[in-house]
């Protein structure tokens, strides 16, 4: 892993990456929201899907020190293995429960 980026720089740069091309179909936004000091990063999905608002978590990641517990992982591939490809050693990648997309 290059030294010079940390954990916390890796699952930022992830995020932000994944909610950088908005999905097309509907009025959903996505956003990346990123608190280093209390270790959560998550993408929150809002916006209207045909006559009803939604309000979801698409990922939520906490950190602690250098282990990482996804605690939702919504998307269609995960973002696990890119995390892992960016750097995070895949011994330090914890899931709280299996998640449904099977990773």
């Amino acid at each position: 892993m290059d030294s010079s980026l940390n954990y916390a720089d890796i699952i930022q740069n992830t995020l932000q990456e994944a909610t950088k091309d908005q999905p097309r179909i509907q009025s959903i936004q996505l956003y990346p929201v990123c608190d280093r000091d209390s270790g959560h990063f998550l993408i929150l999905a809002t916006g209207w899907d045909k006559r009803a608002w939604i309000n979801t978590i698409l990922f939520h990641a906490h950190l602690v020190d250098r282990e990482v517990t996804i605690e939702e992982d919504n998307f269609e591939e995960g973002l696990t293995s890119t995390l892992i490809a960016a750097g995070i050693n895949a011994e330090n990648i914890h899931m709280s429960v299996p998640m449904q997309n099977g990773v």
